[in-house]
């Protein structure tokens, strides 16, 4: 319960530090970048586990979660640019 708590709170932060990495106007604004962050927080503990850098059921650690969410926020400005 408290690694996804954990997982939430940082996903916020994490959120904020890909938008002002990766500037720009994001057809969903801000929050939809948050959540993307929240997300990517998630992606880059799989993506860590997927290459070993974590054990199964730890959070991925700050920069893991930033590379996370710049991916997502990358994919969903071209998927929401294209409709």
């Amino acid at each position: 319960m408290f690694s996804i708590i954990g997982s939430l709170i940082s996903g916020l932060v994490v959120g904020i530090v890909a938008k002002f990495l990766m500037p720009g106007n994001d057809p969903g604004g801000f929050i939809v970048t948050i959540l993307i962050g929240i997300v990517g927080s998630f992606v880059g503990s799989w993506l860590g586990q997927a290459l070993g850098l974590y054990l199964p059921g730890q959070p991925a650690g700050f920069l893991m979660s930033v590379v996370g969410a710049i991916v997502l926020l990358f994919g969903y400005r071209m998927v929401a640019s294209r409709g």
